[in-house]
């Protein structure tokens, strides 16, 4: 039994099937994780959706900020757009059952399995806000599950586009704190020096040279995890590793590559792809 690990997808399933192939994914003994964003911008949103609920057990995601706008134009909260190319999922005969399949996913994954080199390891779409210690992030992340869950998520969806409160407060309650959360967990890349999320820069690091922005898990004063954080999201990062971090999202929908790495011995798989985002 093997344990990958894989950035966004973003609808790109040929790429996806083929770097499962090259790594000799086994559907019955092995198990893969993604770092959300299963859908938008890629071809093929619809067979991707399809093929990891049919992994059943040995399928696991987490939330992307992509399946949570998903959700929201499947409710007519939000209007469609072309450019993420995910009609196809709301025609589709087994539209209901997927989309409810995709709203009872989580929004963290925390895996705790141990071996002579790793300890096991904590997903995200995004990153784990720096104000959170690991019991924090998964108590908040479990409080907006538990309301994606239940017959309130419809309510939630609504409400969770804006970037306030930008700031971690234990005080926060209600709608302010699921929104902080769905953002910490699913839109993250910044932060500025005191604390605040930044929603709206995307450029890499080394384009930010006058300290107004850091990158989440380079915050001076971020709590310590000890399990590895596995994320996605950040595809101008290119990849990264380090600060006991691991950032997959290569940009594959954007022409760069999906990259997989085998958890047990640590062994990193890419694929170069073409461009889909159009």
């Amino acid at each position: 039994m093997a344990t990958y690990l894989v950035g966004d997808i973003q609808g790109c399933f040929t790429d996806l099937i083929a770097l499962l192939e090259d790594v000799d994914f086994d559907r019955q003994r092995d198990h893969l994780y993604i770092a959300g964003d299963l859908v938008a911008r890629g071809p093929d949103s619809l067979s991707v959706l399809r093929f990891v609920k049919l992994l059943g057990a040995h399928g696991h995601t987490v939330l992307g900020n992509h399946d949570l706008h998903l959700l929201a134009v499947s409710e007519g909260i939000m209007k469609p757009k072309a450019k993420d190319k995910t009609l196809p999922i709301l025609e589709a005969e087994d539209r209901e059952e997927l989309l409810h399949w995709l709203r009872q996913q989580p929004l963290l994954l925390h895996v705790e399995k141990s071996n002579t080199t790793h300890s096991g390891f904590v997903m995200s779409h995004a990153g784990i806000s720096p104000d959170w210690d690991l019991a924090t992030a998964k108590s908040c992340a479990s409080e907006v599950e538990s309301v994606l869950r239940s017959d309130r998520y419809q309510w939630l969806l609504e409400k969770m586009y804006a970037n306030e409160p930008a700031m971690w407060s234990e005080s926060l309650s209600g709608i302010e704190r699921y929104r902080y959360t769905i953002n910490a967990l699913t839109r993250m890349r910044y932060c500025t020096p005191d604390g605040r999320l930044d929603m709206a820069c995307k450029l890499p690091p080394h384009q930010i040279n006058d300290g107004s922005l850091i990158p989440w898990f380079e915050m001076p004063n971020r709590q310590p995890i000890a399990p590895m954080q596995v994320f996605g999201h950040w595809a101008a990062l290119g990849g990264v590793m380090k600060n006991n971090v691991l950032g997959l999202d290569t940009g594959c929908v954007w022409g760069g590559a999906m990259t997989m790495m085998r958890w047990e011995d640590g062994q990193v798989f890419s694929r170069p792809c073409p461009v889909h985002a159009g």
